[in-house]
């Protein structure tokens, strides 16, 4: 089921998401459900569980490729649960989007390899490292989780129009 994304200035997108407890829960699978629908329909390629307002520490990603990075290959449809970026490599700028902040983009500092770790859908533990658009899709949704939407790292931001 789609869900709507909450206002951009509703408190719960600058609060810090709870860590999730419980794994293997029916609410979590429909959650994850959810957000992958919400994610899909609006063309995205990450979502994080407080756009929706849940306030739970719980991301979803993936890239099929394309234009939008044209020198990455696909991501495979993925989900963290309570993910922590352990260590940080390099630093790139390049322009995000935000489907809670629709019609902006910005000008936004990244690392460009990241390792985390975290849990998947069924409380197993998750470690990974990631470079370039992987990395800066997971370290975006990660600073939802932490209250942070990326106009507050960006060098500028301006008006944009996604292309249909």
């Amino acid at each position: 089921m789609r869900r709507q994304f909450i206002s951009a200035d509703a408190p719960l997108l600058r609060a810090m998401a709870h860590d999730m407890e419980r794994f293997e829960s029916s609410a979590l699978d429909a959650l994850i459900a959810d957000m992958f629908d919400t994610m899909r329909h609006s063309r995205g390629v990450g979502l994080a569980a407080p756009q929706i307002g849940v306030s739970q520490r719980v991301i979803v990603f993936e890239f099929q490729g394309g234009d939008r990075a044209p020198d990455t290959a696909p991501i495979a449809s993925t989900v963290l649960i309570n993910p922590v970026i352990t260590e940080r490599e390099g630093r790139a700028e390049d322009w995000e989007g935000c489907l809670s902040l629709p019609g902006l983009r910005g000008w936004v500092p990244r690392a460009t390899r990241i390792h985390y770790i975290g849990r998947g859908r069924n409380g197993e533990r998750l470690r990974g490292v990631a470079e370039g658009f992987h990395a800066r899709i997971i370290q975006h949704e990660i600073d939802h989780l932490d209250g942070v939407l990326y106009t507050d790292v960006a060098i500028r931001t301006e008006p944009y129009e996604r292309p249909s």
